[in-house]
């Protein structure tokens, strides 16, 4: 378990207004939305920082909340149906993604990023007010749990493309301390005031969010970007969310890193949609314990991805520290499938911490082995894989916790003294420990890739190749567009894609 922002799928899309485009209908299409899309001020990393900020923090704010409205609703069989529904809301994500950048990258950042944060908002009230179809649009929402997607078109539009790094940084940094501070402070209401509060105070939250958006948030994409009208069309090649995938094949050392992706991310995905439960069934956490452990592997990952990142990179090299992260990830996992006492999990957690340096370290080397045009399609690869675990990986470890009878029966602290199959078991966590395994394989795929690039791959993204993320308005009207896969850096936060997952998956 590591804090890493979520991932999200975005494949090649198009910008470019039509060439003979008459200028009075450009201006007659900017005049009638350029009320609501001013804003405050100029766009910036700020606003983008804030709205990741406020929409993390009300769904963080239902940790706790979320735990007992899914044993309630599911009393039989939680993990596995915690599991589907995780499952179907990242396969949704996959399979929308691409669309949504797409036509983001058309349209404007704006537009989307309010619909975007009002529709992975809108089942949080539905807690309280039918448990049945919360989880149901929860499930539904993930067409358009992709606010990260466009966050970082946003950011990429407000920054020069050294400056990006930097940027992601800060809403890395903001997105990390709302997971920190939310999970403490819902289970402190919780436990005061009750989990309708709670939930009281998310909506209201998710309310501020969506009209700072609507009022505050400037357009980010350029008017020289803008198309002429709302009909601009949009072709099926750019919305595929397979079409990255079916690339794969066309160079081994992508294949490797590809196969090392998916075998990692999965038992991971799959890790982050059941790990509170499982607390809670086999070990008894509480709802502060919980949140003090959300805190310490958040402010560790921090560290570990600021602090040893850029050391282990400098003194080991890419691929060493991509084994490095995967030998830490294969040792939590085993100790979190092995472990049936509390201290086993705070200590299995600090090494989690320093398994959050894997993603960052592979995006690095995906971009030191592709050649210099072809970063985006690279990354939009790995992008692909990882969307497909998000779906994946939930539903697999729902499936083995119900194969092996582990069920959620109770939902009190004091868990353990009434469950002894489970601290008798030689097992206590199956998923994990099948993870673990997993996760050697991928260690094994990892030592074949090549620790160094050709002479052109080892060049970083060219301007040709920055597509709608850069200021630079002069496009050719056939060249290939990557919207938001130009900095390697955007997978320091690709764990956690879905805001909606946050109760039940750290």
């Amino acid at each position: 378990m590591s804090v890493e922002p979520p991932p999200e799928l975005e494949e090649k899309a198009a910008s470019e207004p039509e060439a003979g485009a008459m200028p009075e209908k450009r201006a007659g299409a900017q005049a009638a939305g350029s009320t609501w899309l001013q804003g405050f001020g100029r766009p910036s990393v700020y606003h983008a920082a804030i709205v990741i900020f406020l929409e993390f923090f009300a769904w963080g704010l239902l940790t706790t909340p979320m735990l007992t409205v899914l044993h309630e609703t599911f009393s039989q069989h939680t993990f596995l149906m915690n599991g589907l529904i995780q499952g179907v809301k990242g396969l949704l994500s996959f399979l929308s993604a691409p669309l949504i950048g797409a036509l983001s990258d058309v349209w404007g950042r704006k537009p989307f990023l309010l619909g975007t944060v009002f529709f992975t908002c809108f089942p949080i009230p539905l807690m309280r007010i039918s448990p049945w179809w919360y989880f149901a649009m929860i499930s539904v929402s993930g067409v358009f749990s992709v606010t990260f997607s466009v966050i970082f078109a946003y950011v990429a539009d407000v920054t020069q493309e050294h400056e990006r790094s930097t940027a992601y940084g800060w809403v890395s940094a903001t997105f990390a301390a709302s997971l920190v501070s939310s999970p403490a402070i819902g289970a402190y209401l919780s436990a005061s005031y009750g989990d309708s509060l709670v939930v009281l105070v998310a909506t209201v939250v998710a309310l501020l969010d969506i009209c700072f958006i609507l009022v505050a948030v400037p357009e980010s994409l350029p008017e020289k970007m803008r198309p002429v009208s709302w009909g601009a069309q949009i072709s099926w090649k750019q919305a595929d969310p397979f079409a990255s995938l079916k690339k794969v094949g066309k160079d081994s050392t992508v294949l490797l890193i590809c196969i090392t992706v998916f075998l990692s991310y999965l038992p991971e995905a799959g890790q982050y949609s059941s790990f509170f439960l499982y607390l809670r069934q086999v070990i008894g956490f509480g709802s502060v314990k919980i949140a003090a452990f959300i805190a310490m592997v958040g402010i560790l990952s921090i560290v570990a991805q600021t602090a040893f990142l850029s050391i282990l990179m400098r003194s080991l090299g890419n691929k060493n520290t991509v084994l490095l992260g995967l030998g830490f990830q294969m040792l939590q996992l085993a100790w979190y499938g092995f472990g049936s006492q509390a201290w086993m999990m705070w200590a299995a957690g600090t090494v989690a911490a320093m398994s959050s340096i894997t993603f960052p370290a592979i995006s690095a080397l995906v971009s030191r082995n592709a050649e210099s045009d072809q970063q985006g399609v690279a990354q939009g690869i790995i992008t692909g894989i990882r969307g497909l675990c998000n779906g994946l990986g939930p539903a697999l470890y729902g499936f083995i916790f119900y194969m092996f009878h582990v069920e959620l029966t109770e939902l009190g602290p004091k868990l353990n003294s009434n469950n002894v199959p489970l601290q008798g078991a030689v097992i206590p966590g199956p998923p994990f420990l099948f993870g673990a395994c997993i996760v050697l394989m991928s260690f094994l795929v990892a030592l074949f890739i090549p620790e160094y690039s050709k002479a052109s791959g080892v060049q970083k993204h060219s301007n040709s190749s920055s597509g709608s993320l850069t200021n630079t308005p002069e496009r050719g009207s056939d060249e290939d567009i990557e919207p938001l896969l130009q900095d390697s850096s955007i997978w320091e936060l690709s764990s956690f894609e879905e805001p909606g997952n946050q109760c039940t998956e750290l």
